[in-house]
């Protein structure tokens, strides 16, 4: 299962964007972000295919759902404006935001090409 953040959670393990101005990752492993609300109905479709990523990439990628109506900080400081929006982050280098429903291998195939850790 996808852990839902808080800006406090989300500070302490993805980016501390009170303390830095450049991006610095605070993960020991990539990360994949999903911007959500419970009312948006491509975000329900996108919610168990996450999860079931969440479970195959276990140990190797960290999947985090963060709900824009009680985070909008959160959404404000990405740009978020269309959801879902899922931002991918490498352990080293720059996130990537995708904004729209991504079919599980859109997923599969961002994971590898964005955060390069491939299914096996």
């Amino acid at each position: 299962m996808a852990e839902h953040l808080t800006k406090d959670t989300f500070l302490r393990k993805v980016f501390n964007y009170e303390k830095n101005k450049e991006w610095k990752f605070e993960g020991d492993i990539p990360a994949v972000v999903d911007f959500w609300a419970p009312w948006c109905g491509p975000c329900r479709m996108v919610g168990p295919i996450i999860d079931e990523l969440s479970t195959e990439y276990a140990g190797r990628v960290n999947f985090y759902k963060i709900n824009v109506d009680d985070e909008q900080e959160l959404a404000g400081v990405f740009g978020v404006r269309s959801i879902p929006s899922m931002l991918f982050v490498p352990k080293e280098g720059t996130p990537k935001m995708s904004v729209g429903a991504l079919p599980k291998q859109a997923l599969v195939d961002a994971i590898k090409n964005e955060l390069s850790v491939s299914v096996n």
